[in-house]
């Protein structure tokens, strides 16, 4: 699961490199289309990986470690 949710998180930060590097490109043509689908990808593995993280806590394989005991 930790190798998981690693690559996804990696491909997210990959996607937000993307769009800041179409951002800063010179070159005008296709540079806003370019970014905002690196964009959207990126909002979209966001989305699925926080929805992955609740439905696993949900089915209980994986559970809260307690490290940060709530008083």
């Amino acid at each position: 699961m930790k190798i998981l949710i690693s690559v996804v998180f990696f491909a997210i930060v990959a996607s937000l490199v993307m769009a800041g590097y179409f951002m800063l490109k010179r070159e005008a043509k296709d540079r806003s289309r370019n970014m905002a689908y690196a964009l959207t990808v990126r909002i979209g593995l966001s989305v699925a990986l926080f929805a992955t993280i609740l439905v696993l806590w949900w089915l209980g394989y994986i559970t809260p470690t307690g490290r940060f005991p709530v008083q």
